[in-house]
């Protein structure tokens, strides 16, 4: 697509939803930065890292990085009440190319859903195996034996994979409110009780308390250089920022919605669902004698020789690739309203065709992602397949290249009056120690880490 389509303003006459409440707008927050991240990521991360030393530094990563562009990019969203491209070119100065960020954010969303969408397939395959209790073993070998025969064929590939965005496509097409909100408002608390009942289970076995001071007293020996880049790019990038998500949803934030005070909730929940699920696994991890560092594994192949341990293994097995499947949904929904209501707003399609022509897109880009461990393993491109790859290119260059783009704009063109008034809702909130804080971090520091995280993943030292 041409400057033209993108550049010219959105099409007259179409009625905008928005959240309906404040808790919608926190749970769809919520939901968009909780995905598969939280479940396994975080605690893989965490185990590769040293424990609770790397825990410590993703906080104060997130509250120098994550955070100040959370806020910065749902401002902007609820300031034009638009999509990133439309909302960016309300707000820059007239002539200037701002409203290329947006187009990249819905760019890095198609790349991130292709291979996004082959993972939650994974999650939601293994749901239907949990129930038939087909993976639940004590011999890792069976359990990877049967997580390598899933990704390993095409058919069962591609029909999770396009299984998973006709369902979310079908959450989408209800709308904003009846949709994203009312599915997010529902599945947010049911994520909280599963890794609940998953914390108790996992506090009861023998070693939990080895599991507990791994994940929370700190050797602060083990804090390199590496592991607070790594922190660094992990809070950047699980709370859904640089991509036009929390732009967009920041544009159905009511009026009188608190955006620190909303940021803030969503962070700290956000690091208690990661806790929650460190909680769940490690002490598990380390009484059965598994690797912390497993990655992946940790959830398709350890998960379940570790519940085939447990009373009522299976029941808790299933819980937790419910949670998963819960956890992905929530992030999936955020990333693909991105291209729905640009589609939707920019080229003046209806909401349905707008969603439609979004799957249909995927389903030809994720494809490529889907058949990467198959029928497509060794087409490679940069001497890697296509799921590595846009995870590649959207994580490491796009994503951190829009939020570099973001505090910038923020800082350096839109300016600390106009921002001000967008975090202060016109004045009616007294927190202008907060707004200079933000803004100081926007302009100065969060641009020059998230390069260096950028730089880090790019391999340039």
């Amino acid at each position: 697509m041409n400057e033209k389509t993108f550049a010219a303003g959105p099409k007259p006459g179409l009625a905008r939803a928005g959240f309906s409440s404040g808790f919608g707008v926190l749970a769809a927050t919520l939901g968009s930065a909780v995905g598969l991240g939280n479940i396994w990521k975080f605690p893989y991360l965490t185990g590769a890292n040293g424990g609770a030393g790397f825990l410590l530094v993703y906080v104060l990563a997130t509250l120098l990085v994550g955070l100040p562009v959370m806020m910065a990019e749902i401002s902007l969203g609820r300031a034009a009440k638009a999509n990133p491209i439309s909302a960016l070119q309300a707000l820059a100065p007239k002539g200037q190319p701002w409203w290329l960020i947006g187009v990249a954010g819905m760019l890095a969303a198609f790349l991130i859903l292709s291979f996004y969408s082959e993972v939650v397939a994974w999650v939601f395959a293994y749901v239907l195996k949990a129930l038939r209790g087909s993976i639940l073993s004590s011999d890792p070998q069976v359990t990877e034996a049967a997580f390598n025969a899933l990704i390993s064929d095409p058919l069962q590939s591609l029909l999770w994979q396009w299984g998973v965005l006709v369902f979310i496509g079908g959450i989408l097409l209800l709308g904003v409110t009846k949709g994203i909100e009312a599915m997010t408002k529902k599945l947010m608390p049911i994520l909280f009780l599963l890794l609940l009942l998953l914390c108790a289970v996992s506090l009861s076995l023998d070693k939990a308390a080895e599991g507990l001071a791994f994940l929370f007293q700190p050797d602060f020996s083990k804090i390199t250089a590496s592991v607070v880049l790594t922190a660094m790019g992990l809070a950047f990038f699980k709370l859904s920022i640089g991509m036009g998500t929390m732009m967009t949803y920041g544009s159905y934030f009511r009026d009188d919605q608190n955006i620190p005070l909303t940021t803030v909730r969503v962070m700290s929940a956000d690091l208690c669902i990661s806790m929650l699920a460190g909680i769940a696994i490690f002490p598990a991890v380390f009484t059965f004698g598994f690797a912390p560092t497993a990655g992946p594994a940790l959830v398709f192949i350890t998960i379940p020789a570790v519940f085939s341990q447990i009373p009522m293994g299976q029941g808790l097995m299933v819980a937790f690739f419910v949670l998963a499947a819960i956890a992905a949904t929530g992030a999936m929904l955020s990333l693909m309203e991105v291209p729905v209501v640009i589609l939707h707003e920019r080229l003046g399609l209806s909401r349905p065709k707008a969603t439609l022509l979004t799957i249909g897109l995927l389903v030809v880009l994720g494809a490529s992602c889907a058949l990467s461990n198959s029928a497509l393993a060794d087409f490679k491109l940069f001497g890697m397949n296509m799921f590595d790859l846009f995870d590649f290119v959207s994580s490491n260059i796009i994503l951190p290249a829009g939020g570099i783009f973001i505090a910038l704009f923020v800082g350096w063109v839109w300016g600390v009056d106009k921002f001000s008034r967008s975090l202060t809702n016109q004045g009616q909130l007294h927190n202008q120690k907060v707004v200079q804080a933000v803004f100081f971090l926007l302009r100065y520091v969060s641009p020059v880490l998230i390069l260096v995280v950028m730089l880090k993943g790019l391999k340039f030292f």
